[in-house]
């Protein structure tokens, strides 16, 4: 059997390769990294995780910034300029398989143009002499295409930038060529071994591209269980502690993983035999010897490990043992660094990116009961070289001492080597050049001297190198700042104005304003080395022109700059925080301040959460500015933030923010989990939705049955908003879901999902019927309801109840019923007397709990006595107070509902004449012995009986008494009008109060001036003392004004209330006026004048019609006995009169005045008649009036029109 190879072709490798090549780009350059070539031994990885980054042979380079002459200055002159590498290959260039070349870069600049040349391995080497290479004009760079063998291409190559001023060099590339890995093809022995003891698989996987990923897995490509018992090693072998009969198999397969190179490969199948004890062998109990532990790898007692800083420390201790050893990690004399981890199940320890602190010694500690086996680590971290000084490119004046310094630290300490123009600094002598250890000195530098040196420092970790460039030039001052530049600045802020100068030696700068010819002072003013002016907390003065002057041995040079200091810009109006409703509109103010200037470039913005709202003030935007009010339309969840007013100019700004809160009810809950399930109860768990900005106060747990009422859910229980658990009471025999909604401030939010069905078994009911009422609705008969138990109370099938009973006041056993419904009928018991009830639910699983013992009374029946001594106190005309003797208990047969009062109003004791009235009732709840009768007519004699009553009805009434009340204060008057307006007169007419309520002794009439003023004139009285007086003059009243009249008839008691009119006086004597001076309006005048139109031209019609009928003998006929009801239904005859009949325009204005008054008074009363009308204390109509009583005043009203006063 044998494993065969596979090759990875995943589309996401060429992304982790490219992934991969950016970071070696910038591995490369760092130089804390160490250099390890990739055919060093490698640890193989476990994890089938992404591949980690490349480790291999670099040298480490630091590209110092070169020294350049800006471009402004070689547009005046021609300055030549050292060689400066610009552009290079990686340290570590790999040829994989599926790559088309492999371009070795090396760009560089200068003036003169550099020219390129390489080296390979130390040796010249020319890409133009090999024709396979692809190269590039003015370029460095040549292509090594993946086209045939590309091992004879592979070694360390170095690039050289020259021109005659110097040579750059770049940092070593090794161009790698790797070989396709793979296992030797081998025939491999079983590995035979003892159940119970130890062994190892080999794995030793080819050397290649790292990362290596090592998997043990099965022919079938199924991974090895590995667990404490078994696992795999840092060097990729399969460790077994012991042996166990399940570890037999003939397809163990070593998978090597290169992912770089997206290839795998297998090892030949390896077969293990496992041999098991059996009773029969010789010597044998069946069972395997325990061991103490000891370590399979790794070997001795102590070992060395190196590595460098950054690093991923892995410290391996795999024990063999039965049972199987447990492995500790400890640092000696430290705690364990807080960064480590410890994976495959405790035998690897692994510390990240290891610092000097995590070296020590740490050791391993695997145990069982038998024993224990111990191995020491000693650790030590050592470092690549590091810059501490690195070289700089100068620019220096001829004649100068110039130092070039460099030092590099490092674990172990870095050898530091110099190079000018790429040769070694003693193959280059200069008379005037001196090397120390970290620094070269050119004393009295030339021109010629101008060169770039190169300084590398390594140690066995890595190499930095760096290029500086040392220009030797004297050059007059050049400002490379424009000229006449304006500056705009706030007041109270700082400005800087520039001044870029290029010159050697270096120029002396200073600055002066434009009115003085002295450098600018004060500790406000400060000149920096790069020329620029800054002026700190500007004031108004400061704005003017300034000149920048520069200054060397060889010139001068100067420019003007124009400073203008504006006001601040400040918001004076910043947004406040807010705490706003899902789903309504939000407002946000902000107004700002800024310089006037700024009109045009001033501008308003808005910030969520530092990113500027972009507002495009479409039909679907949501935000809305107006006069500085940002409006967020239709809030929801996404626009909580923190909001930034931002009020710019081109020269500063304000900000000021708020947090917008958006407060929504709360969300759903979560993973909702049972647990804890009993027969009675169910623990419920849930995870609180978001609460959003508003704290939950409760939760609503709410439950769904399917049996009964599926799809409706109940609630259950509420708990507090700090709960997110609850322990569930439930019913048996139900098959429950349950879900939980949140409730805060805003409301309810919406419900979770419901759990999954939980079905509780049967059992008992947990409770009995409760409400039970007894009623007795016959006298021999007890009649027993009861609130059912709920469907979801059953707890079961076969629900039932019992119900028990027997009369308080024997000793009697209870009488048991068993029923199915909710009520019961116990028939044939006496009359009103107490039982025990007592009411117990059962299923088919038993009994509920014992029930509770209520009493009631069987049926009652009517009360048999009446109340004696029976007595009425008088206490004003409309109340009297009824007194009785109480009806013993025995006597009521049930239970007292208390009694009632019957009385009626036998006369009016104006007159003799009796005419029973309506009988009234009051009831009196409860046991008492007298009661209020109020509402009584005044001077009447009523009488009246007492009863009392049960929950079956009446008992017999009392015997009746008779009483009279006083008398009282009439009623208001009915009528009361105005007959005729003069000058100076008014005529008043009115009825008699319906009830007197008692014996009239006359009417007080009383009238004032008020001509709808503020003030009113004095009250006038008039008493009218003869009670049969129903009509009187006023005299001497003022003309053409407005009188308010008042009117209330009188008893010797007292006068009752007000009857009203008002009534305006006319300007001169006319014919008598109706209600109030009607006559004088113009309305009244002109409809006057077309009803005696309208009532002529009929008159003349009918006429006319008379006389056509004379030729007709039936007509005459008919005219000489007219039919009265043939008259009202002909609509030919409804012109036509006998001699009998009314001729209105005959009649006087008297009958016109009364027609008018029965057809349009709107103030009468004589419509509202009614003997029963009431009148409240200020003598408001609040009754109606019989028609009857209304024919009985209209004619006495027309018999007191009629007579003249």
């Amino acid at each position: 059997m044998s494993c065969t190879g596979v090759v990875l072709a995943s589309s996401e490798q060429p992304r982790d390769e490219l992934r991969t090549r950016r970071r070696d780009s910038v591995f490369f350059r760092s130089p804390r990294q160490r250099p390890r070539p990739y055919r060093e031994t490698m640890r193989p990885q476990r994890s089938p995780g992404p591949a980690a980054l490349l480790v291999c042979c670099f040298c480490a380079f630091h590209a110092s910034a070169a020294f350049d002459i800006p471009l402004q200055v070689l547009g005046h002159i021609n300055i030549e300029q050292l060689p400066t590498i610009t552009a290079q290959s990686p340290s570590s260039l790999i040829a994989f398989p599926f790559d088309e070349s492999f371009p070795l870069t090396c760009e560089a600049k200068g003036n003169p143009e550099p020219e390129f040349r390489w080296t390979k391995n130390g040796q010249e080497f020319d890409p133009f002499l090999d024709p396979r290479l692809m190269k590039e004009e003015n370029s460095g760079t040549f292509v090594i295409p993946n086209n045939g063998n590309l091992t004879e291409y592979q070694g360390t190559y170095r690039c050289y930038a020259s021109n005659k001023l110097g040579t750059a060099i770049s940092k070593e590339i090794e161009f790698i060529v790797p070989n396709v890995p793979k296992f030797p093809k081998e025939t491999l022995d079983p590995v035979v071994v003892e159940e119970g003891q130890p062994f190892v698989l080999k794995c030793d996987p080819p050397t290649g591209i790292p990362p290596l990923q090592i998997y043990w897995m099965t022919i079938n490509l199924q991974h090895i269980e590995q667990d404490e018992r078994v696992s795999t090693g840092l060097n990729g072998d399969l460790y077994f502690s012991h042996a166990v009969d399940k570890d037999s198999r003939r397809d163990y397969c070593c998978f090597a993983a290169f992912p770089r190179i997206r290839t795998i490969v297998q090892k030949t199948a390896m077969s293990v035999v496992v041999k098991t004890k059996t009773s029969d062998s010789p010597g044998s109990a069946n069972a395997i010897p325990e061991r103490r532990p000891s370590l399979l790898t790794p070997s001795g007692v102590r070992s060395e490990v190196l590595l460098v800083k950054e690093e991923d420390l892995k410290l391996e201790c795999i024990a063999e043992g039965l049972p199987t050893p447990q492995v500790e990690w400890v640092k000696m004399g430290h705690q364990l660094p807080a960064k480590a981890k410890l994976e495959n199940h405790g035998k690897l320890l692994i510390v990240p990116r290891v610092e000097q602190d995590d070296g020590g010694k740490y050791m391993c500690k695997a145990k069982n009961r038998l024993g224990e086996a111990v191995h020491y680590f000693t650790v030590t971290v050592e470092e690549p070289p590091e810059w501490k000084l690195e070289p700089e490119s100068q620019l220096s004046m001829i004649g100068s001492n110039v130092h070039i310094k460099c030092s590099a630290g490092g674990i172990p300490e870095p050898v530091t080597t110099w190079r000018v123009n790429g040769v070694p600094l003693q193959e280059s002598p200069a008379a005037n050049r001196k090397a120390f250890r970290d620094t070269v000195v050119l004393h009295n530098a030339k021109a010629s001297d101008s060169a770039v040196y190169q300084c590398e420092a390594s140690n066995r970790h890595g190499t930095l190198l760096s290029n500086a460039n040392i220009m030797i030039m004297n050059l007059r001052p050049m400002i490379l700042t424009p000229g006449e530049e304006s500056y705009s600045a706030v007041e109270g802020k700082a400005v800087t104005m520039h001044c870029e100068v290029f010159s050697s030696p270096p120029s002396t700068v200073t600055w002066s304003r434009e009115d003085s010819s002295e450098s600018v002072d004060g500790h406000r003013f400060t000149v920096h080395d790069n020329g620029s002016l800054e002026i700190e907390q500007l004031e108004k003065g400061d704005t003017g022109q300034y000149t920048c002057l520069a200054k060397n041995t060889e010139g001068l040079s100067a420019i003007n700059a124009f400073l203008y200091v504006k006001d601040p810009t400040r918001i004076s109006a910043p947004p406040e925080d807010q705490q706003i409703l899902i789903g309504t509109t939000a407002r946000l103010s902000c107004l700002a301040e800024y310089d006037k200037s700024f009109s045009n470039d001033f501008e308003l913005l808005w910030e969520k959460d530092d990113m500027e709202i972009g507002l495009n003030y479409t039909e679907n935007s949501r935000y809305l500015v107006e006069e500085g009010v940002l409006h967020i339309i239709n809030v929801s969840h996404a626009d909580q933030g923190v909001y930034t007013c931002v009020a710019r100019t081109p020269v500063d700004q304000d900000v000021a923010s708020a947090l917008l809160m958006v407060l929504d009810v709360p969300d759903a809950p979560e993973n909702l989990l049972l647990s804890e399930h009993k027969g009675k109860s169910v623990k419920l768990k849930w995870i609180p939705g978001d609460e959003h900005n508003s704290s939950t106060t409760e939760f609503i747990i709410q439950f769904e049955e399917s049996q009964w009422e599926p799809g409706n859910w109940k609630e259950l229980l509420r708990v507090p908003g700090n709960h997110n658990s609850a322990t569930l009471k439930l019913h048996g025999h139900v098959d429950y879901r349950f879900r939980v909604s949140g409730v805060n401030g805003i409301g309810t939010g919406p419900p979770s999902e419901p759990t999954e069905r939980y079905k509780t078994s049967p059992r008992a009911p947990d409770k009995n019927p409760e409400n039970i009422k007894i009623e007795g609705h016959l006298p021999h008969e007890m009649d027993i309801n009861w609130e059912p138990l709920l469907p979801i109370e059953h707890n079961g099938p076969g629900l039932e109840y019992k119900v028990s009973f027997r009369r308080q006041d024997l000793e009697d056993d209870w009488t048991e019923h068993t029923v199915k419904r909710h009520s019961f009928v116990v028939k044939n018991t006496p009359t009103f007397v107490p039982y025990e009830i007592k009411i117990q639910a059962r299923n088919h699983q038993g009994w509920g709990p014992e029930p509770k013992i209520v009493t009631g009374y069987s049926g009652e029946d009517f009360p048999s006595a009446a109340p004696d001594d029976v007595k009425v106190e008088v206490m004003n005309s409309s109340v009297v107070k009824v007194s009785w003797t109480r009806v013993h208990k025995d006597k009521l047969h049930g239970h007292l509902g208390g009694y009632r009062v019957n009385w009626w109003r036998l006369r009016s004791l104006v007159d003799s004449k009796k005419s029973h009235g309506e009988r009234q009732m009051l009831s009196f709840p409860g046991d008492r012995s007298h009661a209020t009768v109020p509402g009584l007519t005044p001077f009447s004699e009523y009488s009246l009986i007492v009863m009392t009553f049960n929950g079956r009805g009446n008992g017999p009434g009392s015997h009746p008494a008779s009483f009279k009340t006083p008398e009282g204060v009439p009623e208001k008057n009915p009528v009361f009008r105005v007959t005729d307006v003069q000058r100076h007169t008014v005529s008043l007419a009115w009825a008699p109060p319906l009830e007197p309520n008692g014996i009239l002794t006359g009417y007080l009439l009383q009238y004032q001036l008020i001509n709808d003023t503020e003030e009113v004139g004095p009250l006038q009285t008039v008493d009218v003392s003869n009670a049969d007086t129903t009509k009187w003059v006023l005299r001497e009243l003022e003309p053409l004004s407005k009188y308010k009249l008042y009117l209330r008839s009188c008893t010797a008691v007292g006068c009752g209330p007000v009857a009203s009119e008002e009534v305006t006086t006319t300007l001169q004597t006319s014919l008598p006026s109706v209600h109030g001076g009607i006559s004088t309006q113009g309305w009244f005048i002109g409809l006057m004048c077309a009803i005696a139109l309208l009532t002529l031209i009929v008159l003349i019609a009918c006429f006319v019609n008379r006389n056509k009928g004379g030729k007709y003998s039936v007509k005459e006929k008919e005219d000489l006995h007219p039919d009265v009801e043939s008259q009202g239904m002909n609509d030919d005859t409804f012109c036509e009169y006998s001699d009998n009949d009314e001729k209105p325009l005959k009649g006087s204005q008297h009958s016109l005045s009364r027609e008018i008054k029965a057809g349009d008074s709107g103030d009468s009363l004589v419509d509202y008649g009614d003997e029963d009308a009431q009148f409240n204390e200020d003598g408001s109509f609040i009754g109606e009036y019989a028609g009857r009583k209304e024919k009985r005043a209209s004619a006495e009203i027309k018999a007191a029109v009629q007579t003249p006063a």
